[in-house]
């Protein structure tokens, strides 16, 4: 009898604690999603501490503009073809005038022809300062089909890479295909600078654009892909490893992810932005032991980038204080 009763305390025990740790984490969930709310736009987040299991989701099926995230899905393509031997880091690669696209970066900066760099280095232009040239070169090596196919073949659904960063600028503004066929970088910089867009123009390609579902992903999509990495089942241990340390070496998005946080806390991350759309996703290395973190913060219909990259560093910051002072794993 005495066994049965302290069988049954400790039943009850075990079902307390469980019971408070998922209050625990609906607080966390309430915190998010007040932040969320008073957003100037629409976010979506996905949140998922690795050792405990443990997630929360907000709009977490709602397809986002990934903007410059999806150069993640790129980078995993590359290094499956390095695998197969199809591209070596070390392949050098001349980039030439046609190969300036517009958008960010540092390439077009440079005086050309004239310029080789290798694979290696073109990713990580592409990871850490989030350059277009050179990831719009990669995905002409690797072929924009290779990379949508292998998204597929991981299990991603909700994640789909359609364009190209230059295709994908112009169609924010509304541009056809016609309109700049041919040109360079500069003719096309030229044609942007004298172009007199009528009353509502770009406002209304900008709608367009939000509600396109291409280049598209659900927080939770892009949590996957984040969470195949750091478990290294994206591709080889090896090409997880280096896709990681790329990643780690991230220069943008000081107000966004990392924006609250302590400055020694480690973060694998991407951030995109185009328009109204202001992103970051990533993987938080939390101190003493308290684990890892997959975060997956998309938006749409910002309508002040600093308020948005604000919204963005509260939730990391709550995020990683519940995980780093609540969190049981």
């Amino acid at each position: 009898m005495y066994q049965i009763i302290v069988s049954l305390f400790l039943l009850v025990l075990s079902g307390v604690a469980v019971h408070a740790q998922s209050e625990s984490l609906q607080r966390l969930s309430e915190a998010v999603q007040g932040v969320v709310d008073a957003a100037p736009g629409k976010l979506g987040v996905a949140v998922r501490h690795v050792e405990s299991g443990q997630e929360i989701e907000i709009n977490g099926n709602e397809p986002f503009p990934m903007a410059s995230t999806f150069k993640i899905a790129v980078l995993v393509e590359l290094f499956h073809q390095i695998e197969q031997g199809k591209i070596s880091p070390e392949d050098m690669v001349d980039i030439n005038l046609e190969d300036l696209h517009l958008g960010s970066g540092q390439l077009h900066k440079y005086g050309l022809p004239g310029v080789s760099l290798s694979v290696e280095n073109l990713a990580l232009l592409m990871m850490r300062i989030s350059d277009n040239s050179a990831t719009d070169k990669l995905m002409e090596m690797v072929g924009l089909n290779n990379i949508q196919s292998r998204m597929e073949s991981l299990g991603i659904t909700g994640l789909s890479l359609d364009r190209t960063c230059q295709r994908l600028i112009l169609d924010w503004l509304g541009m056809k295909p016609e309109q700049t066929a041919g040109m360079s970088y500069q003719a096309i910089q030229d044609f942007l600078n004298a172009y007199k867009p009528k009353v509502g123009e770009l406002e209304a390609a900008e709608a367009k654009f939000v509600n396109d579902l291409r280049d598209t992903s659900t927080p939770i999509a892009m949590n996957k892909l984040l969470s195949l990495i750091f478990s290294r089942k994206a591709a080889s241990p090896e090409s997880c490893e280096r896709m990681i340390d790329i990643m780690l070496k991230c220069e943008t998005g000081k107000r966004r992810i990392q924006g609250l946080l302590p400055k020694d806390v480690r973060i694998a991350h991407k951030t995109g932005t185009l328009g109204g759309t202001v992103n970051n996703v990533g993987i938080l290395y939390l101190p003493g032991g308290r684990g890892h973190i997959i975060l997956s913060i998309l938006s749409k219909e910002m309508k002040e980038r600093g308020e948005a990259e604000r919204a963005i560093a509260e939730i990391a910051r709550y995020v990683y204080d519940y995980f780093l002072f609540n969190g049981e794993f």
